[in-house]
């Protein structure tokens, strides 16, 4: 095994430890913050009061629009290059991209508006 793949593996799972270890350690050192000076600890349990909306299927529906998009791309990519000459360098890449932002972006408003309507 090469000698550069095991450093950018440990490089990887090093970093992605040190960021969980850093979000843990700053919410432990806040609510401890918070209880040394007199704050109530039912702060930190949820109750069931406040509705809360499902995720799962925002998360869905934003997956699923971008591989749509992602395939979109590939075919307008695939038309661009052999019906008007772009090149494949070009064709390929800029009509993913800009296809799967579209997607991100109506994924966002969905999301926005689902959130907006379960809230009120």
């Amino acid at each position: 095994m090469d000698i550069g793949v095991v450093i950018n593996v440990l490089i990887v799972f090093g970093t992605l430890f040190g960021i969980v270890y850093i979000i843990l350690s700053a919410r432990t050192r806040v609510r401890l913050a918070l209880i040394e000076k007199g704050a109530d600890a039912s702060i930190f349990v949820s109750d069931g009061s406040r509705k809360r909306t499902n995720i799962f299927p925002l998360i869905l529906v934003n997956i699923a629009l971008l591989l749509a998009a992602s395939g979109i791309g590939i075919f307008v990519g695939a038309i661009m290059s052999q019906s008007m000459g772009v090149n494949e360098g070009v064709a390929y890449p800029g009509s993913i991209l800009t296809l799967s932002g579209i997607a991100l972006f109506i994924g966002y408003r969905i999301a926005s508006n689902t959130l907006n309507s379960s809230n009120s």
